[in-house]
């Protein structure tokens, strides 16, 4: 695998057309997917019916929140994704490369293996709590091995690889020795899905998404210099160390709010930022906006086909993801003019 060159001037048409054509793709697949469900439900029909509360209660309870949480995971996701290939340099890195998802995965299998007697207001979000804190331990699991001797961001690469397979031999063990109800219940989560979409939901996601989100982008401009190195980065006064550390962190809040919420949504963090790289050029001063309204856009629309396709029952919105970008994928592997060294 390469690494990625550092942003350079092109003759690309100006990013911010780009950046008003993904809005207003985003505007479109929202009102679609706000309108798109077992029941045709349109604002139209709302506003020409102000005083049906029953479905303004399904709009407004169901509907809505549902919407707005597939925007905010999305572009946790993919942004996310931007931010782990831009400090990497490799424009394949994953948002799950560190182990993030997978200690998620396993705090939520143990809440379902092994389930604790909690108040109700926790046990009413178990899973969400559960998981957003397995993403937490693992994070600074993997940040304290990477601290043992030298070697950077490659160190941590690799306490991230070792804490993942350690992780996924762990949820091999407790989905071995789960019953039946407990095995579908893990692996629902597993494959993804917006479903459990509610207003509480919803804000705790975006208060943790949406400020992290925006911190990305107050530091696009010094992972735009990590991209001539580490050495480099160092002369141009640019402190290294902290930088990455402080883009790490907001990586693992990224993907530990979206995977709390959510549970295991694949290739919108792979598949998104590589794609707008393409489109955007390198600077990730557009890359990352872009890149967090294209994983929202996208995410919508599998959400709204997931709900659709085989209505009035669902698919996993994760395996819809998969089914979209693992085709793309072997698109740009086999497509002519790609060097195979990628």
């Amino acid at each position: 695998m390469s690494s990625m060159s550092p942003p350079m001037p092109s003759r690309r048409r100006s990013p911010v057309w780009a950046l008003i054509g993904l809005g207003g793709a985003l505007l479109v697949l929202a009102i679609l997917a706000a309108n798109t469900g077992a029941m045709a439900l349109s604002l139209r029909t709302l506003l020409m019916r102000p005083f049906d509360d029953g479905l303004w209660q399904i709009w407004l309870t169901v509907r809505l929140p549902r919407v707005l949480l597939a925007v905010v995971v999305g572009c946790a996701l993919a942004c996310s994704g931007a931010v782990m290939q831009g400090l990497f340099r490799n424009p394949l890195a994953d948002p799950g490369l560190l182990g993030i998802s997978s200690g998620a995965a396993l705090a939520v299998a143990l809440t379902i293996v092994m389930p604790l007697s909690l108040p109700p207001v926790l046990a009413l979000y178990g899973h969400m709590f559960s998981a957003f804190a397995g993403s937490l331990a693992i994070s600074a699991i993997v940040f304290a091995l990477s601290r043992f001797g030298h070697g950077g961001l490659s160190r941590l690469l690799l306490a991230g690889i070792a804490i993942n397979a350690l992780c996924g031999a762990a949820v091999g063990v407790l989905t071995y020795v789960s019953d039946d109800q407990q095995l579908r219940q893990f692996s629902l989560w597993s494959m993804g899905s917006l479903g459990q979409a509610q207003w509480p939901t919803l804000a705790v996601a975006a208060s943790l998404i949406l400020p992290a989100c925006v911190a990305t982008l107050f530091m696009a401009r010094r992972l735009n210099i990590l991209q001539l190195g580490e050495e480099d980065a160092h002369y141009l006064g640019v402190n290294v160390r902290r930088t990455q550390l402080q883009l790490l962190l907001l990586s693992a809040l990224l993907v530990g709010a979206a995977v709390a919420v959510s549970g295991v949504i694949g290739f919108i963090g792979l598949v998104i930022p590589h794609l707008l790289r393409m489109r955007l050029g390198a600077d990730h001063r557009w890359l990352l906006p872009g890149s967090a309204m294209a994983g929202a856009c996208l995410l919508l629309l599998a959400d709204t086909l997931a709900r659709t396709l085989v209505a009035p029952a669902e698919m996993p919105v994760g395996l819809l993801t998969s089914l979209l970008g693992g085709p793309y994928f072997l698109w740009l592997i086999l497509r002519p003019g790609v060097p195979r060294n990628v």
